[in-house]
């Protein structure tokens, strides 16, 4: 009896090892990869959302896509610089105070300049008339955003500083109940809220961005996500090219599009495609100049706290 139930523990024994060997010889089943795109709410990466062609190209290689709103640039980059998403958009101001305070961001592309994009608003009936009537009273912008440079550079131009009015620095949707209720003067802001504001309001431009600033719109990622999911990114880039050039040819269609995902009024809509530029591009020496122009402009005025390389902030940079 004890050389049989040796036989059966032998046995047993050599069962349990044959099952490990069988269970550790399984392939490992390949962690579903996800990229976290991170939006505002208009502009090519709300069309590429909409139209779901983002989702079908990389679901063929087991990569999912999940998208998350916020209301202006700066508070997007604050989610990237925290790791709680991988990559979006936002205007040309707020990758310069990210980076000043240690963003991990990199420059992955760039939409065409779009100055007509952003404006100065007062009301209909406010007998301000020039931004040189702007000294003293009270200017809404979200701080950190594009509209900060338009800013900077309007009063720069009629001659005034940023000390000279009272900034009051509200996100996009406070900024409106602000403008609205007159407990702001003038409104500094961005399409499709600066074209809303002009059809609900009937708000006067006090000046937009022509001839001040280009108003670009800027691609951007973690440093982490570019250099280990640069072959994701790249398809990414592929499908914000041809989002761009479907929008381009597709406007009344996209005027259709935006409107049903943003809820905004058509011809708001309409006047903010009307002043979108089209044509995702690759970061160039003279989009870097610019924006180093932007980072030396800030530091000057103490709005960042300390001095920004762009170059820095580029793929092939040391990290």
């Amino acid at each position: 009896m004890r050389i049989l139930r040796n036989a059966f523990g032998i046995g047993a024994l050599a069962l349990a090892l044959l099952t490990a060997m069988v269970v550790v010889s399984k392939p490992p089943v390949a962690a579903e990869q996800t990229i976290r795109i991170g939006v505002q709410k208009y502009g090519t990466l709300i069309i590429l959302q909409t139209r779901g062609t983002l989702e079908k190209r990389l679901a063929q290689q087991g990569i999912k896509v999940t998208w998350t709103e916020f209301p202006g640039g700066p508070q997007l980059l604050e989610a990237l610089s925290a790791g709680a998403i991988d990559f979006g958009t936002t205007g040309e101001a707020p990758p310069v105070f990210a980076q000043a305070g240690g963003s991990p961001l990199v420059y992955v592309g760039v939409e065409p300049p779009a100055p007509a994009g952003e404006a100065i608003l007062v009301p209909k009936d406010s007998p301000i008339k020039s931004v040189t009537d702007l000294r003293g009273k009270k200017v809404a912008l979200n701080k950190g955003s594009n509209v900060h440079y338009l800013l900077v550079k309007a009063l720069e131009k009629a001659g005034l500083k940023p000390s000279d009015i009272q900034s009051v620095f509200l996100a996009p949707a406070d900024g409106r109940a602000a403008f609205e209720s007159g407990n702001v003067d003038a409104w500094v802001i961005w399409d499709p809220f600066f074209s809303a504001a002009q059809t609900a309001t009937g708000a006067r431009t006090l000046t937009d961005g022509t001839g001040l600033v280009q108003n670009l719109q800027f691609y951007l990622a973690t440093r982490d996500y570019a250099q280990n999911h640069g072959d994701i990114l790249k398809i990414v880039d592929e499908q914000i090219a041809e989002t761009d050039a479907w929008a381009e040819k597709h406007q009344a269609e996209t005027v259709d599009l935006l409107s049903a995902h943003t809820g905004l009024n058509h011809d708001a809509v309409a006047a903010a495609v009307s002043r979108l530029a089209y044509g995702h591009r690759p970061i160039t020496p003279d989009i870097v100049t610019y924006q180093q122009g932007i980072a030396d402009t800030f530091f000057g005025l103490g709005l960042i706290p300390k001095a920004v390389h762009i170059v820095d902030a580029l793929p092939g940079a040391k990290s």
